[in-house]
């Protein structure tokens, strides 16, 4: 009895330690060095691809978001070419990162919106995660609202923004993989099982259809196909 217990406890532990490093948790750094557009962190992160934020003092107890970056690994990361707040109030100074300003990796990477082929499936995936889950029916109002009916990069990348979305969940064929929307990157892959052979297209949704526009074709295709080929 004793052995069938500690059975199930490391089977429950395995399985909690695999779903913690597929999700990356928020990190904290700060600016060692910097050239140009390249940083050198003084600590890591743990999944290569991550976005995150410069807080950026801007001096007499100044602080604010002045950048995104994208981690490459070995404690090194890079700007992204478009800021996350435009500061009206605060000083223009260049450059907008210094050494020693704190970086916030995987920031709102707790809020999700997850792209999947049926209920079922996302009600197994939510299920399994204490998550700020974005329902997939305010993502595809919002396509219908900037005229798309599948997903891409840009509309993505947009929706996040307006939405404070830190990632997106995608169930792919025979997997599940997050896409930071600020980087273009898979963070983070694992394997499922139990998929449906088709799922609804273009993803599971409450909505019947993405309605467009008059003047817009009727997108066509399957579920695996789109998400497999976002871009």
């Amino acid at each position: 009895m004793r052995n069938i217990l500690f059975i199930s406890l490391l089977s429950s532990f395995i399985a909690t330690s695999l779903t913690a490093d597929f999700y990356p948790s928020s990190q904290t750094s700060e600016v060692k060095s910097f050239n140009g557009n390249k940083i050198t962190l003084t600590k890591p992160f743990s999944h290569k691809g991550m976005s995150g934020i410069v807080i950026h003092n801007f001096g007499s107890e100044l602080q604010a978001i002045s950048n995104y970056i994208t981690y490459q690994g070995r404690n090194s990361a890079t700007t992204v070419g478009f800021e996350p707040i435009l500061h009206q109030e605060l000083p223009a100074v260049k450059p907008k990162v210094r050494v020693k300003d704190k970086i916030i990796g995987g920031y709102l990477y707790n809020n999700i919106l997850l792209l999947a082929p049926d209920f079922d499936t996302y009600n197994r995936i939510t299920s399994s995660a204490k998550k700020n889950w974005i329902h997939p029916d305010l993502y595809a109002m919002f396509l219908s609202k900037i005229g798309n009916q599948i997903p891409t990069k840009f509309n993505l990348l947009k929706f996040s923004s307006e939405y404070q979305v830190g990632l997106i969940y995608i169930v792919q064929r025979g997997k599940g993989v997050l896409y930071d929307p600020i980087s273009a990157r898979y963070v983070s892959s694992t394997n499922l099982s139990g998929l449906p052979a088709k799922g609804q297209f273009p993803f599971y949704m409450r909505l019947g259809k993405i309605e467009s526009g008059w003047f817009s074709r009727d997108a066509i295709g399957t579920y695996y196909n789109t998400v497999g080929n976002i871009r």
